[in-house]
């Protein structure tokens, strides 16, 4: 009997999240060299501008774990998309400096719960020979989101200035939020799967843990602190949010001023690496569902491709290298598809090494803080690199180094189950 497949719309309104979260982060990337200019703003203030969302941000993520594992991912998600919506139309409407990094430090609390509810919604809703395309696509809105935005907000404020940006860039959260709420739910109670469908879902999701018969309630936060390879999984989140965030905050900025490229030309280069990102990091998850059994998944072979990944990314290091505009789009392209899948792969990773679904909320954001205390030094790092040096090489030079330690420790420190004592 052929099994439906209405399950991918949940995929799908995962997706879409991750995409408007990056949407509304790229917002601030792509209006830079305007707002800098009417607040007076040097690269230093402007990397702390770029990094503050994420001042909040990490600082929310342990307890909004807790929180989604302990009201569930629909009222979690509803909450946060909301709170980071409205913060970041008010953005729009900010009139000094520290209104700037205010609505920002909202939109960072706003934001915490995401990748929490995301993983733990693929935990709940996705068959494990599906587990890594789905982590595939729901993180390749993080490239989606600055593909798109890069392009449309560029437009946007082209015709209605940088404040019209980011009001329209918050007011898309609420129509995923409209369709969030009249759609999702958990397996067990939607009336829209069909019975075959539930069945495939209910039965196969969990399979890793019904081969190691574990049983008992969540995990407290210290017992998952006390694992090495949430550890290693934390570490090497980091290493490659680093550059994520780098080019997430200063690759518009960068193409502006060294390549003397309009804002608008910026938005079209931008979206053909993330654009490009998105499509290759998908493929790569199915390919990693393909060549893994289910007792390889029990042993973390997917930590593999998160090697493999995390070295092709480091190609970043020849950026300093490289004259031509398409050349670095290249570079950026290829380095961009490499995090993608890495941290794809990891999270997915992650969930393979869990023995217990009820510690899915905050096991990821143990590594979504290990992978954010990266990120929000990246902005300020670069500022200070490019203030320091007079260029951006140094700043590509550091993020290549953290890609090559970070295939490292997924190589070395992620060969143990996670709570597997419980």
């Amino acid at each position: 009997m052929k099994v439906g497949r209405r399950r991918y719309w949940i995929y799908l309104l995962l997706f879409c999240l991750s995409a408007i979260n990056y949407v509304d982060r790229i917002a601030l990337s792509v209006s830079s060299q305007a707002i800098a200019k009417e607040f007076d703003l040097s690269p230093v203030a402007l990397g702390y501008l770029f990094s503050s969302f994420l001042w909040t941000y990490i600082l929310c993520l342990l307890p909004m774990g807790m929180l989604v594992d302990r009201y569930g991912t629909r009222i979690s998600n509803a909450v946060s998309i909301s709170v980071w919506s409205i913060a970041t139309m008010l953005t729009g409407a900010a009139g000094s400096f520290s209104a700037l990094i205010a609505t920002r430090l909202a939109m960072g609390a706003g934001e915490a719960s995401t990748f929490p509810a995301g993983i733990r919604t693929i935990r709940e809703w996705v068959p494990v020979g599906e587990r890594g395309v789905a982590t595939a696509i729901f993180n390749s809105g993080a490239y989606a989101g600055p593909a798109f935005g890069a392009i449309f907000l560029a437009w946007i404020s082209s015709i209605w200035g940088w404040r019209g940006s980011f009001v329209i860039a918050g007011a898309i959260g609420f129509v995923w939020l409209a369709a969030w709420l009249i759609w999702f739910n958990k397996p067990e109670k939607v009336s829209w799967l069909g019975a075959e469908e539930r069945q495939k879902i209910l039965s196969e999701r969990d399979v890793v843990e019904k081969a190691v018969a574990v049983t008992g309630s969540a995990s407290k936060l210290r017992d998952l602190l006390r694992e090495k390879s949430m550890w290693g999984l934390a570490l090497t989140q980091g290493c490659a949010v680093y550059t994520q965030y780098l080019f997430l905050t200063w690759l518009p900025s960068y193409l502006q001023a060294t390549r003397d490229i309009s804002i608008l030309k910026t938005g079209l280069y931008t979206a053909i690496s993330y654009g490009l990102a998105v499509i290759l990091g998908i493929a790569l998850g199915r390919l990693s569902d393909l060549i893994l059994t289910p007792a390889t998944v029990r042993q973390g072979g997917r930590r593999k491709m998160v090697v493999i990944m995390m070295l092709c990314s480091s190609i970043i290091l020849a950026a300093p290298f490289v004259s031509s505009v398409w050349g670095i789009v290249a570079l950026v392209t290829v380095s961009l598809t490499g995090i993608s899948t890495a941290i794809s792969m990891n999270f997915a990773l992650a969930n393979d090494l869990l023995r217990n679904p009820q510690d899915a909320g905050k096991a990821t954001s143990i590594m979504v803080v290990g992978g954010n205390v990266f990120g929000v030094m990246a902005p300020i790092v670069t500022g200070y690199v490019i203030v320091g040096s007079g260029g951006y090489g140094w700043a590509f030079g550091l993020a290549g180094i953290l890609l090559l330690i970070g295939a490292v420790t997924s190589l070395t420190l992620t060969r143990q189950p996670i709570g597997v004592s419980s």
